[in-house]
């Protein structure tokens, strides 16, 4: 049995669990820790038996609540290398330094240097002088004195002197209790289910779509990509429950609010599929093994869940052999009641 349920598909955050019978791994966290623990709650899935989490690029709207549920469950986080660098990186505070600000820093430097070699220098002469004076009987006292002062330091869990973490000490915001690293195109696995990551087409570092197999049942992933390649029509074939992207209405986007910059950037090959564009691929290239198509990452000032739906209908309709299919719309405000094949 394998199950996939979207807790949350759009613009405003993205998470889906997908589910073998032993394993869970949850694809995005693009919604805060509290908001995915609800949805998970209303879904009827259970964060305490998640096994990973995996992530399809560093965008704010699949990473929101990454860092803090990851710590909350304990759990390792799978990227790409490239993606992981570009998460970091946004985490990271940027700080710039003027001319003059760098050269004080020089300066202080040097001074900081000059003034610790001429202490080193006075506190040798000040040692050899207490040497000559040295007994065997104060050597053990400095001895006892030392294993006192130790005892005095702090003690982490393991027992090291000194090497835990201070009480209070603020949380980096990009600590995860592990990391691992895939390649896309190359298999791998977590628990019992076969993740097979493929690259999309969309402004990321190192974006990736996946298909998730195990006990006979394949399902796949694919949103924010800015056109149909290849290789992804090749990976999105022998699919069982099929996660696609159908974003915006064409007209409603360049009719819309959105700024030129951002409709361009929306409408380009590193963007957001079209119904038109989804519909294409349904009707061309798509080879009709789904049970469930789920159109996912509905945009809301730029398409009507209706208009996606009629679309993708449409083209499934010229096919008679594709009408089997069953189209489901993910939606941003609740999650998906799970599908369970």
């Amino acid at each position: 049995m394998m199950r996939m349920t979207v807790l949350a598909s759009g613009s405003k955050g993205n998470s889906t669990v997908i589910s073998s019978s032993r394993t869970q791994v949850l694809v995005d966290a693009g919604l805060s820790c509290r908001e995915l623990l609800k949805r998970m709650a209303i879904a009827g899935e259970d964060p305490a038996l998640l096994d990973a989490i995996l992530i399809t690029h560093e965008h704010q709207d699949h990473i929101a609540g990454l860092a803090v549920l990851a710590r909350r469950l304990k759990i390792p986080v799978f990227f790409t290398e490239s993606t992981h660098r570009a998460w970091v990186r946004m985490l990271t505070p940027r700080t710039t330094m003027t001319y003059a600000k760098w050269l004080d820093h020089v300066q202080h430097e040097r001074e900081t240097r000059t003034a610790a070699v001429a202490a080193s220098a006075a506190a040798s002469d000040s040692t050899a002088q207490a040497q000559d004076g040295c007994t065997a009987g104060d050597a053990a006292v400095d001895s006892s004195a030392d294993h006192n002062a130790m005892q005095d330091l702090p003690v982490d869990a393991e027992g090291l002197c000194g090497a835990g973490t201070a009480a209070g000490k603020k949380t980096e915001p990009a600590q995860l209790p592990a990391v691992e690293y895939f390649h896309s195109g190359t298999r791998f696995s977590i628990g019992d289910i076969e993740i097979t990551p493929f690259t999309i087409p969309h402004d990321a570092a190192d974006p990736c779509g996946f298909v998730f197999e195990a006990e006979g049942v394949r399902m796949a992933l694919a949103t924010d990509l800015g056109y149909m390649p290849p290789n992804v029509k090749a990976a999105l074939r022998r699919i069982d429950v099929l996660l696609l992207e159908s974003n915006h209405d064409l007209e409603m986007l360049r009719d819309g609010p959105y700024p030129w910059s951002v409709k361009q950037r929306v409408l380009s090959r590193v963007g957001h599929l079209s119904n038109d564009a989804t519909a294409e691929f349904l009707e061309k290239d798509y080879d009709g093994g789904a049970a469930w198509i789920v159109l996912g990452h509905l945009s809301e000032s730029n398409n009507v869940p209706e208009l996606a739906r009629l679309a993708a209908e449409q083209a499934l309709g010229r096919h008679p052999t594709l009408l089997g299919n069953r189209i489901l719309l993910a939606h941003q405000a609740a999650p998906l009641a799970p599908i369970t094949l």
